[in-house]
């Protein structure tokens, strides 16, 4: 199995995840699908930017890094190209991390809304955060207590789930990578050459 060929499917994986995540982003700046009068009224964690540049901008790179790894010829990796993918693998890793970094980041950030609630406007005609540690999770009664915007607790809740679910997967695949690149360098792009025995192709 070459580990050219796992990084591109990972990068390929990543790249709608990212778009995804940054599409969720973009939403939240709509509470309810409506255009909110204040922004100042938007709950903190949109201005975060969890899902843009967390599961968004940071995710493109290494995603574009692993979709560049892998080229038509498996066996091509042997020889005096050797060290190039060795070192190609190595850098893999690095960006690998910076994604897991910024999955995490977005991951965090959705947590924490999740379990915070959104900003809305209450009964005494304040802007604020109504809900305390998660309460409002297991009771959809208490999301009466957000007068406007309209739908704004289920729409926080789905959009930041989603993010929740996106940079969860994204922590997983650049896990995944960064073991896959480390192996990549350890032994070269493919087994199937003999790489890791310095036999040359099979």
């Amino acid at each position: 199995m070459c580990t050219g060929s796992c990084a591109k499917c990972l990068g390929g994986t990543l790249i709608p995840l990212a778009v995804l995540g940054f599409l969720a982003n973009i939403l939240l700046f709509f509470p309810g699908g409506k255009v909110i009068n204040n922004n100042n009224n938007l709950s903190d964690e949109v201005w975060y930017f969890g899902g843009i540049i967390g599961s968004g901008v940071l995710m493109i790179f290494p995603a574009l890094v692993f979709l560049g790894l892998k080229n038509n010829d498996c066996c091509g990796c042997c020889g005096n190209e050797g060290c190039g993918k060795r070192f190609a693998m190595f850098t893999s890793t690095i960006f690998a991390v910076i994604g897991f970094l910024g999955a995490g980041y977005s991951f965090v950030i959705s947590a924490v809304s999740i379990n915070k609630g959104p900003k809305c406007l209450t009964s005494n005609s304040t802007w604020s955060y109504p809900f305390q540690s998660g309460d409002y999770l297991n009771n959809q009664d208490l999301w009466s207590q957000c007068l406007e915007p309209p739908d704004v607790v289920p729409w926080n809740l789905t959009l930041f789930s989603i993010l929740l679910i996106i940079g969860g997967v994204q922590m997983v695949l650049c896990a995944i990578q960064v073991i896959n690149g480390l192996l990549g360098t350890l032994c070269g792009d493919c087994q199937c050459c003999g790489c890791c025995g310095g036999d040359g192709p099979v």
